[in-house]
């Protein structure tokens, strides 16, 4: 990074930025992906309301992202940037994680709002601090570095839920519970949140 220019602080944010938003893109593209499962644990094999409920419950995760840009907004003005991206990031973790122990529509809607709430806050603080830490001629290579990475997210939402049984093989070793491929990836993406905290 020394060859762009970007010293070690504004290399530690961009890492931080970078992947949050990792974590951000992988539960928006999980959630599509896992949707079907999940909504048949909860609702039942074959129901014929599985494709409505789950436009239902996106469409509550955006409403989330709606309320949560504005509160981030604001908390950004009032606390700092740097507060809103680790506030977004712990907020988003902890509902990835309950995503995967939600067991009716009810609970499983009030996470997904949660969800989009931390969701919503989280690049637009990153890029916000990168905007206003690094020189404007250097600016554009840490977005770049953010968004490429983040993009990776998606990739790696399918991945592990291609990988679930593998993965649920050693959460059932230290857990003693079996879980279902769409609950590992809702883990495993949380727990990445949790990490990178």
């Amino acid at each position: 990074m020394r060859a762009l220019g970007i010293d070690r602080r504004n290399l530690l944010l961009i890492t931080v930025a970078a992947l949050g938003y990792f974590v951000d893109i992988y539960d928006l593209v999980l959630f599509n992906v896992v949707k079907r499962e999940s909504l048949e644990f909860i609702l039942g094999p074959g129901h014929p309301d599985i494709k409505d409920r789950g436009i239902d419950l996106f469409n509550i995760q955006m409403a989330g992202m709606l309320v949560g840009g504005i509160l981030w907004g604001i908390w950004g003005d009032k606390r700092g940037r740097i507060s809103v991206l680790f506030g977004c990031i712990l907020l988003c973790s902890e509902a990835i994680i309950a995503n995967a122990f939600t067991f009716d529509l009810t609970s499983y809607a009030i996470v997904r709002f949660l969800a989009g709430v931390g969701l919503a806050g989280e690049l637009g603080a990153g890029i916000t601090l990168i905007a206003e830490t690094m020189p404007r001629e250097k600016r554009g290579y840490g977005t770049m570095i953010v968004v490429v990475l983040g993009a990776l997210g998606a990739v790696f939402a399918d991945e592990v839920y291609g990988q679930g049984q593998r993965i649920g093989a050693v959460l059932t070793d230290i857990t003693g519970r079996a879980f279902m491929n769409w609950q590992i990836a809702y883990i495993v993406g949380g727990l990445m949140g949790l990490v990178l905290l």
